[in-house]
Parts: C-alpha cells; sequence; structure tokens
C-alpha cells in the first residue's frame, strides 16, 4: 500500500506540472492565437462581402427587373443573379429562409433607384417593396401616333412602339394630348386605354355643340387636328375654322400645308412646288374636303373652335414669319399677301 500511495503522489505531481506547463504555453501563445482568429474571421468576412453581400457591378439602377409568378426561391435567386441584382443565389435563399419569407416572395417589377445589398435585396422580394412610382409623361397638343410612340418608348421600358402604332391604326386624333401618370413598367394597352378615355371625357363636354352643328364628330376631329397646326390662339383657329368651312361649303380644295407636316414633315416655309404636286390622299392642294384622317391630336381649345367656327366672307388666310394671320375675301388679295409677307 505505501508504495501505491507514492505511486499515485507521484502521479499526481506529475499531472499537476503538466497541466502548469499546459497552461503556461496556452498564455504564451494566446496573443498569437488570437491574431489568427481576427485574421481568419476579417478574411472571411471581406470574403464574403466582397463575393456575397455587396452588389454586383452592373446592378441595374433604375432598370425594370421582372420576377416571374410561380417561381421557387432557387429560381427568384437564379433570375436575380442573371439580372446583375445579387451575387450568390444560395445566400438569397439562407437569407429568404431565415426571414421567414420561403413562402411568400412577391413576384412582380421592381425598380432599385440605388445599388443594395444582398440583405435588402432579400427584405424586399420578401414583403414586397417594388419601388414603383408614377411620374410624369406629357403629350403635346397636335402629337401623332408615330410620335406617341416616340415618347412613351423612351421613358417605359416595358412598351413596345410597334405594338402601340398596330393598336392605334384607326385612333389617331381620338388619343387626347395631355400630362400623364404612368408606372414605370406601365405597356401599351394601359398607355392606350387611359389616353382614350382621356378624349371621350374632353369630347363629352362639348357634345352638345356638336349635335347642333352641321358637321360629324369625325369632321370636327380631323378639322380640330389641322386647326392645332395652323394657329396658336383661339380667335384665329375659330377664324381659320370659319374659312376652311366655307372652302368645303364652296367645293374648293383647303389648302392648308399643315397636312404635309403630316405626311413629309415640312412646314409651310419648306414646301416646294413639287411637294404641293405629289400625289396623295393628304394633299389638300389636289384633293377637296379634308383629309381621310386627322392629321394629329388636337386640344380642347381647337375641338371647340372647330365647332364653333367665326363666320365670315373669307376664303384665304396665310400666316406670316411672326405667326400673324392675314385673311382674304378673293384670290388676288392672297397674292398680294404671299408678295407682301414671304
Amino acid at each position: 500500500m505505501p508504495h501505491l500511495e507514492e505511486f499515485l503522489e507521484r502521479l499526481f505531481d506529475v499531472g499537476h506540472k503538466f497541466l502548469d506547463d499546459l497552461s503556461l504555453r496556452w498564455r504564451e501563445h494566446a496573443n498569437r492565437r488570437t491574431i489568427i482568429i481576427i485574421l481568419f474571421v476579417g478574411a472571411v468576412s471581406i470574403y464574403l462581402y466582397l463575393f456575397v453581400i455587396q452588389p454586383p457591378d452592373n446592378f441595374p439602377v433604375g432598370e425594370l427587373v421582372s420576377i416571374p409568378s410561380g417561381e421557387s426561391v432557387s429560381e427568384v435567386g437564379t433570375t436575380l443573379q442573371q439580372s446583375g441584382v445579387i451575387r450568390s443565389p444560395l445566400m438569397f435563399r439562407i437569407l429568404v429562409m431565415i426571414l421567414g419569407d420561403e413562402r411568400s416572395l412577391h413576384a412582380g417589377d421592381y425598380l432599385f433607384k440605388e445599388p443594395l445589398d444582398i440583405f435588402s435585396i432579400a427584405r424586399a422580394i420578401g414583403i414586397g417593396q417594388y419601388g414603383l412610382e408614377p411620374f410624369r409623361i406629357r403629350v403635346p397638343e397636335g402629337a401623332t401616333i408615330a410620335q406617341m410612340a416616340i415618347i412613351y418608348s423612351t421613358e417605359l421600358q416595358h412598351f413596345n412602339p410597334n405594338n402601340f402604332r398596330a393598336q392605334t391604326q384607326s385612333l389617331e386624333g381620338y388619343l387626347f394630348p395631355d400630362t400623364y401618370f404612368f408606372l414605370p413598367n406601365a405597356s401599351e394597352d394601359t398607355v392606350i386605354q387611359a389616353m382614350r378615355q382621356n378624349f371621350d371625357e374632353h369630347i363629352a363636354t362639348i357634345q352638345p355643340q356638336i349635335a347642333s352643328s352641321t358637321h360629324s364628330e369625325a369632321d370636327i376631329v380631323t378639322m380640330a387636328s389641322i386647326l392645332e397646326r395652323e394657329a396658336y390662339n383661339t380667335k384665329d383657329r375659330r377664324m381659320i375654322a370659319g374659312v376652311l368651312w366655307n372652302r368645303i361649303a364652296r367645293g374648293m380644295p383647303l389648302q392648308v400645308d399643315a397636312a404635309f407636316s403630316y405626311t413629309i414633315g415640312k412646314g409651310t416655309f419648306q414646301l416646294t412646288k413639287k411637294d404641293l404636286a405629289t400625289p396623295s390622299p393628304y394633299n389638300t392642294y389636289l384633293n377637296k374636303g379634308l383629309p381621310p384622317t386627322p392629321i394629329g391630336s388636337p386640344s380642347l381649345d381647337s375641338l371647340l373652335s372647330a365647332v364653333t367656327p367665326i363666320k365670315s366672307d373669307y376664303l384665304y388666310f396665310l400666316a406670316d414669319h411672326y405667326g400673324v394671320t392675314h385673311y382674304c375675301k378673293n384670290y388676288a388679295c392672297q397674292l398680294a399677301n404671299e408678295a407682301r409677307y414671304f
């Protein structure tokens, strides 16, 4: 027994010394281990930020990003990666699961005004923070369908100008020029519906005048589209309307230059004799009566001027370089004015 006790004491002493030496060595190398751990954690953090968390270099600021309906979390992550919104679909899926939005991701169009990290993107898709706000688009008075297609296709990312022109072939003059507010993802169908409804509402305000006139609504709209381009104030529009209705009543060609701006894009001071002699349904020098369709979208003032002309004996008019309109009752007077003002 004494030998056993001595053995145990020696064993205890050896074990105690070993622990003391181990503790000493641990303390001696504690700073080194701390530095190594800090460097490792820092390197991992930098890697995660550079290659996982931060926005991609090609982040689509101001561009619509579409998430199709019915996509799984993995598919949404892939879509976002392909769109340049995130770097890692796997991290996106992990974050969505952590946030508890795995089964409630919101499909649709998103617009980001600045680059966002993957945490912000996961949150935005999870709660449906689309970032879409209506913005102002102005369609000027007299604009044609072709001009509208350019205006909208410049502003609306989902707008198809070819489809717009195809669907509005018979609507020249019947899409009201105005200031509109559309979401960035508005389609051509949305635009057409809004503009056509706006026209119907405005034309309804002058229906009593149209009903009491001797002209159809279609003729009024076509005449108004001419007045929109021929004059810039109500009085001249009403005076010119009276002149043009007089010419139609007498079987005279209208001989208005505005129709040429619609067909060949030339104004009064650019037209040549060859232009005036070129056959076209819109050539009001060769054809009597109104053009076959409106030549643009008239304002309410032009529509009202067309249906409430100022009656007179004038059969001719011209505008000088200063925009002042001069009227005549006969062709000799018109020739004199042309010599004087041109």
